[in-house]
């Protein structure tokens, strides 16, 4: 199981955080399963292709497969850290976690959705499919970009809400499970991270409702301040866990 192999190897430890959760819960069980569900979903076709025509069509929906993969994996691997730092199995965090995983079973095709229209954008297509009985058609409106941007928005923004409330809850248990300085400041940090990328969220759904649909490509590259303000939140707070580190250390 890939979260036994990460877990005997330390994969996404630090050497000051300590883990409290060496085992495999059946929280993170049922969580493995239904992250394997959705990145099945994902999947171009389940059906090997007949003929070299239908290869190359498969082989077109690659790169929105990656893409959306590279999303859940991401999702995946904070989930997968944020058991292994805290351990916990309460039943707040049973309920934030199973929202977790409805909001991702349920954004998987508006997520695939949205990555194949824009690979077929970037990659000299026009936007358009052909259907199973050989007419082409467009995959979007231009009315109606907005709308799938304004979706994509609240899912992005309900994933990393979820998170604010995972890391909030462990930051409020503190006390019982006993962290120490960096780890309280790491946790806050987490937190921090996960309403930056809640802002940006709410910045581009903005954008759609208020400024209208003609703006949705804008909504689009308002996502592009995730690395901006990551960039800048991971300079700012690691300046001050190293003097953290030193103060501690002392």
């Amino acid at each position: 199981m890939i979260r036994e192999k990460l877990i005997e190897k330390g994969i996404g430890s630090q050497t000051d955080f300590r883990w409290r959760s060496h085992e495999i819960s059946r929280v993170e069980g049922l969580s493995d399963a239904v992250f394997a569900f959705a990145i099945t979903l994902l999947v171009v076709s389940l059906e090997v292709p007949k003929t070299f025509n239908e290869l190359a069509a498969t082989m077109r929906g690659f790169g929105a497969f990656a893409i959306s993969f590279l999303l859940l994996f991401t999702v995946w691997f904070n989930q997968y850290k944020f058991f292994r730092r805290y351990g916990l199995q309460d039943n707040t965090t049973v309920y934030l976690n199973a929202g977790l995983l409805f909001v991702v079973l349920f954004y998987v095709y508006p997520l695939k959705f949205l990555f194949s229209y824009l690979v077929n954008q970037f990659t000299g297509g026009h936007g358009e499919i052909r259907l199973p009985n050989g007419n082409v058609e467009a995959m979007i409106e231009g009315n109606q970009i907005g709308t799938l941007m304004l979706i994509f928005g609240i899912g992005y923004l309900a994933v990393f809400s979820v998170f604010v409330l995972l890391y909030w809850h462990a930051y409020r248990k503190r006390e019982a499970l006993e962290l120490n300085v960096l780890e309280r400041f790491d946790t806050r940090n987490s937190i921090q991270e996960s309403a930056l990328n809640c802002g940006v969220a709410v910045f581009s759904i903005c954008i759609v409702l208020f400024a209208g649909p003609k703006y949705a490509d804008l909504s689009g590259m308002a996502y592009i301040l995730t690395g901006v303000a990551m960039g800048a939140n991971g300079m700012i707070m690691g300046r001050r866990r190293r003097r953290m580190e030193k103060d501690y250390a002392e």
